[in-house]
């Protein structure tokens, strides 16, 4: 493959955009450093890059698009939408109508505030915290890797330039499936604490009914249980990883496949803390979300698509059946070449990662970047094995087989030395102190 045109204009974005992505994720440093392809068009699960390399792809969007690019019934939907207009000076009638179809399939939720972006959805959740608790501490999991671009989150990460030590000091830690990290947590800050916030599952489910005592612990000490369903919202289950594991948050967050990759989120929970925002109490006011484009129609009227889809079609089983073939094959080829302990695909079908280890078994940035590489070369783009709807059997036995070859390459890098293999440096960390 040649990426002669992304490479000339790599350099016009970098110098335009901070970091050349408008998403870190997305960034030059996260993929080969001479593999830079930008995408022209997709379709399905496949993209084309503006040098003509078409791609199947296992990104989808950051995760945000379950059913597939460009996919009709919700392209169609948005695209009627804006011709009847997108943005008025009152509410539109499709903003009840999407409300009431997105509360339709969350147990629990009795109120939704949208908006375009994940983070919106949970510093409004935090905020509703503090405001109802009249607390100013943040607990987070430790192992759940983003919840916002809001300071109360990034300044607990290494990124942390910009924000006044006092803000850092306004966020604690635990452990998930750690119940001891919770209780040590809560004891060392007796009555600090506003919420507790926290992925459903990430990698590993739940276990000895960790999110139910977390839920406990975090109310009996006066603070809010919150879920982020950002990713696992519309992949784990139609009504959300709460709804599969049986538990019911005070509030949470959705985004990312609510619309298939169009721009929405949800800020969603209980009445008594979401009304907060709103105008029918007598308490002290909260500025909840407040943004000019949150309920933008064509991406409401994307949404309501995309519930309808998943409530006639088995989106949900067929991501985790696809994903389960993809996880199978390739474990499976792993095994065969003797790398498994290198490389593998672990965590829910629905939504799954590779590992890249090296020789020792550590993760390791250098082969990770390999293994980009040599998929890239055959045609992968997979900074991870996100499984959509439209990835065909066929989609899945050429990534088999492709990775495959990819991993017999690596099997030689373990061998002979990964820098015999790699071409340029290494990907690195989001967050990370220094470039």
């Amino acid at each position: 493959m040649q990426f002669t045109k992304s490479l000339q204009i790599q350099k016009k974005f970098n110098d335009t955009i901070p970091g050349g992505s408008h998403t870190y994720a997305k960034g030059d440093d996260q993929f080969p450093e001479f593999m830079p392809p930008y995408i022209e068009k997709g379709k399905g699960c496949h993209v084309w890059d503006i040098d003509g390399n078409e791609f199947i792809e296992y990104g989808m969007g950051l995760r945000s698009v379950t059913l597939g690019h460009g996919f009709e019934p919700i392209a169609e939907a948005a695209c009627k939408q804006m011709h009847l207009g997108n943005n008025f000076v009152r509410p539109a009638k499709i903003e009840l109508d999407c409300a009431e179809e997105f509360l339709s399939v969350i147990d629990g939720a009795d109120m939704v505030k949208f908006s375009k972006d994940g983070s919106d959805a949970t510093n409004g959740a935090v905020k509703l915290a503090r405001a109802h608790t009249g607390r100013d501490l943040v607990a987070v999991c430790a192992n759940h890797p983003f919840f916002s671009v809001d300071d109360w989150f990034i300044g607990s990460t290494p990124m942390s330039a910009g924000i006044p030590d006092v803000v850092k000091q306004m966020t604690v830690k635990f452990f998930y499936n750690d119940i001891e990290s919770v209780e040590k947590m809560f004891a060392e800050h007796p009555g600090q604490i506003a919420c507790v916030i926290l992925e459903a599952e990430k990698y590993t489910p739940p276990q000895d009914h960790f999110l139910h005592k977390l839920r406990d612990i975090a109310h009996n000490n006066g603070a809010l249980f919150i879920l982020d369903e950002m990713i696992t919202g519309f992949r784990w289950h139609l009504g959300g990883a709460q709804k599969m594991y049986d538990i019911v948050p005070d509030l949470s967050t959705f985004g990312k496949a609510l619309g298939n990759g169009f721009a929405i989120a949800a800020l969603t929970g209980k009445r008594e803390f979401m009304e907060l925002g709103g105008l029918h109490h007598n308490k002290e006011r909260v500025f909840l979300i407040s943004t000019t484009h949150g309920a933008e129609n064509h991406a409401l009227a994307a949404t309501m698509a995309t519930i309808k889809y998943y409530k006639e079609h088995a989106v949900i089983e067929r991501l985790d059946e696809q994903g389960r073939k993809l996880k199978e094959g390739v474990n499976k080829a792993a095994t065969d070449l003797g790398i498994y302990d290198q490389v593998k695909i672990i965590g829910p079908n629905c939504c799954s990662v590779y590992t890249t280890s090296d020789q020792d078994r550590k993760p390791s940035q250098p082969f990770r970047t390999l293994f980009i590489q040599e998929c890239m070369k055959r045609g992968l783009l997979m900074p991870s094995s996100i499984v959509s709807y439209s990835h065909s059997d066929q989609d899945i036995s050429e990534t088999i087989e492709k990775m495959a070859e990819a991993m017999a390459v690596y099997k030689k890098a373990l061998e002979e030395g990964v820098e015999k293999y790699l071409v340029g440096k290494p990907v690195a960390p989001v967050f990370r102190k220094y470039n």
